[in-house]
Parts: C-alpha cells; sequence; structure tokens
C-alpha cells in the first residue's frame, strides 16, 4: 500500500468522526472460559481461541499460551502496524522492520513468596530493528509518531482506571 492507497482507505473514517466524534467511540470485548482441569483459560476471539495458563516460570508445561506473552505480543503487533502506517503515510521505504518487545518481571511477587516484590512486569522495552533507505531524521519522526499512535503503548503508558467486579449468576439447572 502507498500513502495515496492509505489516504482513500482512512478518508471515510476519518471523516465520519470528524462529523460525529461521537462515532469513533468503540467499546472492545475480550472473554474467557476457565478450565477444569488445569489452572489455564480459553480466551475466545474472531480466528478461534487460544489457551492462557502458567508460564513455566510460574509452573507451566509450556503447552499453553502466557497472558504475559499475549500483551507483549500485542504491543508488538499494534506499535508494528502503526509504525508501517506511519512510514507508509510519509512515503518511507523499508525493506524490513522487526518489532521486538522484552519485560523483566520477577515471579516471586506473582507466586505471593516476596510481599515487597510487585507482582507485574518492572521494565518493558520497544525496539523496532529497521533496514531502511530513510535519513536517521525521517526515522526519528517515525519512531515519535509511532509512540504518540500506538493504542496499546498509550494504554499501558497511560493507564486508564479500571474497574474490577463479581457477578453472581444464576445455577446452571
Amino acid at each position: 500500500m502507498n500513502a495515496d492507497e492509505l489516504r482513500t482507505l482512512q478518508a471515510p473514517f476519518k471523516a465520519r468522526y470528524r462529523a460525529d466524534p461521537a462515532a469513533a467511540h468503540l467499546r472492545m470485548f475480550a472473554s474467557a472460559e476457565l478450565l477444569a482441569d488445569r489452572p489455564a483459560c480459553r480466551v475466545e476471539n474472531r480466528w478461534g481461541p487460544i489457551v492462557a495458563g502458567l508460564h513455566p516460570a510460574a509452573g507451566g508445561d509450556e503447552r499453553d499460551a502466557c497472558s504475559v506473552e499475549m500483551l507483549l505480543q500485542a504491543m508488538a503487533a499494534c506499535a508494528g502496524v502503526t509504525f508501517n502506517l506511519v512510514a507508509t503515510a510519509m512515503s518511507l521505504p523499508f525493506k524490513s522492520v522487526k518489532v521486538v518487545v522484552e519485560s523483566d518481571g520477577d515471579f516471586r511477587g506473582a507466586l505471593g513468596i516476596a510481599r515487597d516484590v510487585p507482582v507485574g512486569m518492572s521494565t518493558l522495552r520497544l525496539r523496532f530493528e529497521v533496514d531502511s533507505s530513510a535519513t536517521d531524521e525521517q526515522l526519528t519522526t517515525v519512531l515519535k509518531q509511532t509512540e504518540r499512535y500506538c493504542m496499546v503503548l498509550q494504554t499501558i503508558k497511560n493507564p486508564p482506571p479500571i474497574e474490577v467486579s463479581l457477578e453472581r449468576i444464576a445455577p446452571a439447572q
């Protein structure tokens, strides 16, 4: 896709959202069902189910996806698509771009064996390995715009309020 094709593709969306800002608001949804035979759950999506379970550092046997790795994959995917869009809009050529997301964390917190260790990842690193004839200045602009417009990255950097609740449902009969 070139810059003109991208503008043509996105023009009706931009026009609609400018005319009707409420149309740009979207509620996204994910759900998971716990598995009875092991500490895992099945996450449904448009492309089929994914079973997520324990990471090997917490007792997993590697047959299930790890939800932290899924989070990193979501960041890599969103940042990659955003980088591609920005580079395309700027008509910047690239032979290849690899997006790498790494994290560091200490499982003692998640396993409840060290209360002074935070639960979760302590560091995230997002790296783009780029083979391009673009100038350093152009690539810096692509990187800044990617960081600005990547929805997953911005959600992690600026977390929204999160509401957690429990809803009791009627037992199946």
